[in-house]
């Protein structure tokens, strides 16, 4: 997987990501955030060797794709595949807060 460096403001809808297909990490985040900029070696060694689309998403005040997914602290990560929710990680600090993303990649896969 090719890791998106920085958060984007996005015009991606919920119905896209529903439409989605194949493996889908969906990152909420901030370029401010520490602990999104904290979690980022993390996310790229753990997740980094499978195939999925990074798309990584600027949220906040005004964007209403992380309030559709219930997005409340940041980094939230959220794994999707064929646009259905598999797994998600809020604040991931270790591996174990990755482990159903990992695993669920892995069963796939």
């Amino acid at each position: 997987m090719a890791f998106v460096r920085e958060y984007s403001p996005s015009d991606l809808t919920r119905a896209d990501i529903d439409a989605g297909s194949g493996w889908v990490l969906l990152e909420f985040g901030t370029g401010w955030c520490g602990h999104c900029s904290a979690a980022q070696p993390l996310l790229q060694k753990f997740l980094g060797g499978y195939d999925a689309t990074h798309l990584k998403v600027e949220d906040g005040k005004g964007r209403p794709l992380g309030r559709s997914f219930a997005v409340k602290l940041w980094p939230t990560v959220i794994l999707f595949r064929d646009g259905q929710e598999i797994a998600r990680a809020v604040r991931p600090h270790e591996r174990e807060d990755l482990a159903p993303l990992i695993d669920a990649l892995e069963r796939g896969q």
